[in-house]
């Protein structure tokens, strides 16, 4: 049974409600800041640039970056209310909004963009708020299958720089330093632990530097140029409110974008909590949606500031593995380091100064294993041949489109350079025949009524209703209704727990599900995780049972796979229960 599954324990030194030292906390911090500063601040460059935009609004776009990564990066952390996931999640700008923003600076200027990008905001708010409503759509398939097209998307760029040194060098400085740093990270990686762990990363850049060094490559121009302290010589762009014709055109692509980076961070949001705990749990779909909702407030943060979208990188999930930290305090000080940074060109230029054939090599590791855990977060709750076929053909849509295989010169001028990115394509393609399986299913069935024990009988009476349409026999019929019983009383023990003791409402869904059936409750918000305690009976149940494991035993035993998903609004406990051994 899925939910029954033993317990495993992963080697992670500090889980996200610990506190390690702030001598560990601040040098976890910096190996986040230093292999991902350098992404953040280009991608504005290539955009700006690649716009004609002036050199004082770069100077502006990049100040402001820093700040909204910062802000927003803690906020990940620190949970504010119902934003933030509570983990450590890095957040920075996106390569998937690069067309978009161009596109935006060349029909209007910085004051378009802002525009865009805070309209944009608004929508991945409401998208936070009713991520229950999506549920069946952005699946944990669809997220691991965008996960697993994040190394599609960015592999090719880190290929590209594995070769870039500046001119004159030896022949040999990019492949050796990019060795180099491969081979200590693996290295460590592979067999070191306790403090070596901790500082691996570090020290294979470290060591790539060196090599660098030795090779002349390592920019030690651009840090004597950098300024130690000071402000961007452009201003605040301001916005463009005339929603003139462009505004109109480019907003559908941008919200599509920013839909696209949502089932991003749903992965990362996702697959952070898989990293981040010594004892597997339930994934909490509470932090995903604050979560997502923090990924607005970046999007939000950056168009007030006039700067490109904000969103999670998924490098905070690899140096989460790789480490075995995922302490908060972490993320809070990765926060403030590029706070800091952003009034500090002197040291930001230390990092921009790394060699590329250095930077990408490590990235290469991260990547690598960020692909693998996209796969596990696609088999999380088991996979069949209609999740293999989702997940195989979109991720190769994505391979296809990435590399120009699918004719994207036809689409347009706007939609060809959306679906040139892997990641967008394929993406957008997992959700589309997600969509499909949901709407070519089979129509549920469902009641509602009131949490509490006198609605049985109601729910006695729609199951009975639902067994005779299938033409269950009778013992069929008596494990539903087995089933939803002990799950009402299971929600019924959450409610308990909750302050808020108002009266509930319970909706019972019921659709075929193979040769089985398919039992799905939503109900108010509770405290706790059915499939978690279900796990965790499964694994230390011997003892005698107090009175609410008795259900949870009893459910155990019913159904085939039991998954709880818990968001701010809404519990929602589906059931999976095997039918009759011949058809009846």
């Amino acid at each position: 049974m899925a939910a029954g599954a033993g317990d495993t324990r992963q080697a992670i030194r500090y889980q996200p409600d610990e506190t390690p030292p702030y001598g560990v906390a601040i040098g976890l911090a910096l190996q986040y800041v230093v292999l991902t500063i350098a992404a953040i601040v280009i991608t504005v460059a290539i955009v700006v640039r690649a716009a004609g935009g002036t050199e004082s609004y770069l100077s502006w776009a990049s100040f402001a970056v820093l700040i909204v990564s910062g802000v927003t990066t803690a906020v990940q952390a620190r949970r504010l209310g119902r934003v933030g996931a509570g983990y450590v999640l890095l957040m920075g700008t996106s390569g998937a909004f690069i067309a978009a923003s161009v596109t935006a600076l060349v029909e209007g200027g910085p004051g378009l963009l802002a525009t865009l990008v805070i309209a944009s905001s608004l929508f991945q708010f409401g998208l936070s708020w009713k991520l229950a409503l999506l549920r069946r759509i952005i699946t944990p398939v669809v997220a691991g299958t965008v996960i697993m097209l994040i190394a599609v998307t960015v592999m090719p760029l880190l290929f590209d720089l594995l070769r870039q040194v500046p001119e004159g060098a030896s022949p040999s400085a990019a492949p050796l330093t990019a060795g180099i740093t491969i081979l200590t990270t693996l290295l460590i990686v592979l067999r070191a632990g306790g403090v070596m762990r901790l500082w691996g990363p570090v020290i294979g850049i470290a060591v790539g530097c060196g090599a660098g060094i030795a090779f002349g490559i390592y920019d030690f121009g651009r840090i004597a140029d950098a300024s130690w302290i000071g402000l961007p010589s452009g201003g605040w762009p301001g916005f463009d409110f005339t929603f003139g014709p462009a505004f109109w055109t480019l907003l559908p692509t941008f919200v599509f974008v920013t839909l696209v980076g949502a089932i991003e961070t749903v992965g990362d949001g996702v697959a952070i909590q898989r990293v981040s705990w010594r004892e597997k749990r339930a994934t909490d779909f509470g932090a995903v949606q604050g979560a997502v909702a923090a990924d607005g407030l970046g999007n939000l943060l950056s168009g007030l500031l006039g700067t490109v979208p904000n969103t999670t990188y998924s490098t905070s999930i690899s140096l989460a593995e790789i480490t075995g930290v995922a302490a908060r305090r972490v993320g809070v000080c990765i926060g403030v380091i590029f706070c800091v940074l952003a009034f500090l060109p002197k040291v930001a230029a230390v990092v921009l100064a790394i060699p590329d054939p250095v930077l990408a090599a490590y990235g290469l590791v991260l990547i690598a294993i960020l692909f693998v855990i996209g796969m596990r977060v696609v088999v999380q709750d088991g996979i069949d041949y209609r999740k293999a076929a989702i997940v195989g053909v979109s991720f190769w849509a994505g391979v296809g489109f990435q590399e120009g295989a699918f004719f994207t010169e036809n689409l347009g001028p706007r939609l060809a350079p959306l679906l040139e990115n892997g990641m967008t394509a394929g993406g957008l393609v997992a959700i589309l025949l997600t969509a499909l399986l949901e709407l070519t299913g089979s129509r549920p069935l469902r009641v509602e009524t009131t949490l509490n024990v006198e609605a049985l009988p109601n729910i006695r009476n729609f199951l009975d209703k639902f067994s005779i349409r299938r033409k269950w026999p009778m013992e069929m019929s008596d494990r539903l209704l087995q089933a939803a019983e002990e799950t009402l009383l299971l929600l019924l023990e959450q409610a308990k727990q909750d302050e808020d003791s108002g009266d509930r409402r319970l909706r019972l869904l019921a659709r075929k599900w193979g040769q089985g059936a398919e039992l799905e409750f939503i109900a108010a918000g509770g405290e706790g995780n059915i499939q978690d305690q279900i796990a965790v009976l499964a694994s230390h149940g011997t003892a005698e049972p107090r009175e609410h494991e008795l259900s949870l035993r009893i459910l155990r035993h019913l159904a085939t796979s039991v998954r709880h998903q818990k968001y701010h609004d809404a519990d929602i406990v589906t059931l999976h229960i095997e039918g009759p051994a011949r058809g009846g």
